[in-house]
């Protein structure tokens, strides 16, 4: 069964801790990075103490620290494909791109708006977080994902679309301080543990609205299928992650297919103020004061990656 830990920070002191029971029981490691944690669960017992805190008495951090290696897959989820304006049926590759590690950001707390940014999106996503290097092509399954996937954690993949779009930056557009809400737990799988990823149900609420709700078992493309074709063009260390794509309710939505045939005729300026114009008529982006609610766990709690709560605020 996987082991649920967290990184938080009490009196100044930042340590990683074992979850259990709502409860938080340090183990007095100190600020280690996630690569050294990670070689610190395959070789040490982590047993609890009689020392505990409650969650309140600590500020929770994320438990993927940096420097490391963010990657994602796009549109990974059927309904998100159709309402991105693609074609599920004729998709037939592998969408990736990166995010900075400056964007990682506690999983309680707030979520900054900068000042030019308008079209303010959220996207909750499974995250993995890899235990193994990889540096040439290899072939990875069901039988030997536990051997290169050591936990997985909760992140919100949070998104400027005025940017990412009209500007075709995702790297920017994805990539502003606190962009990355990640955690609260890094659950620590075991080899059996894996056989029950489909598990896994995402929800994300805006204002206690449900906005997104999938299950693990729609992703288009696969862990082993999507981390065998990273290893073809990528290296990968210890510590690096991988997003794994958003289930459909985001604020963004494609124009219709008559819109997109008439602004193909329309200067690229033209086009994305038209763009920027009709997204903001969408009440579904984020707004300073919104608050965003999410968890991912499996219905018998087996797999549970806490909750993220997120305030919007405005930047200066």
């Amino acid at each position: 069964m996987a082991i649920n830990y967290v990184r938080f920070q009490k009196d100044k002191q930042i340590d990683w801790a074992k979850f259990a029971e709502g409860k938080v029981y340090p183990l007095g490691l100190g600020d280690m990075d996630t690569r050294k944690f990670l070689e610190f669960s395959k070789t040490e017992s982590a047993n609890i103490g009689s020392k505990s805190y409650k969650l309140s008495e600590v500020s929770l951090l994320s438990p993927i620290s940096s420097p490391c290696q963010i990657i994602c897959q796009g549109a990974n989820y059927k309904q998100h494909l159709i309402e991105s304006g693609l074609d599920p049926d004729d998709k037939s590759y592998n969408l990736f791109f990166t995010k900075s590690d400056a964007s990682l950001t506690s999983p309680v707390g707030e979520v900054i708006r900068p000042k030019h940014v308008k079209l303010l999106d959220y996207e909750i996503e499974l995250g993995l977080v890899f235990g193994k290097s990889i540096d040439s092509y290899t072939e990875v399954n069901s039988q030997n994902i536990s051997e290169y996937v050591a936990a997985i954690f909760m992140a919100n993949d949070v998104s400027a679309r005025d940017i990412q779009l009209p500007q075709l930056q995702w790297y920017k557009g994805k990539s502003y301080r606190t962009f990355l809400p990640a955690g609260p737990v890094l659950a620590v799988l075991e080899p059996g543990d894996f056989e029950i990823l489909n598990s896994l149900e995402l929800t994300l609420l805006v204002n206690d609205r449900v906005r997104q709700h999938d299950t693990i078992s729609n992703l288009v493309f696969k862990p082993e299928e999507t981390i065998t074709e990273l290893s073809s063009f990528c290296n990968i260390l210890p510590g690096d992650v991988l997003l794994t794509g958003t289930p459909s309710g985001c604020a963004l939505r494609a124009p219709g297919k008559m819109l997109q045939k008439i602004a193909g005729l329309l200067s690229e300026r033209k086009k994305w103020e038209l763009f920027v114009k009709g997204q903001s008529k969408r009440s579904q982006y984020l707004q300073p004061g919104d608050v965003i609610h999410s968890f991912i766990r499996t219905a018998d709690r087996r797999i549970d990656l806490g909750d993220q709560f997120l305030k919007v605020v405005q930047g200066l």
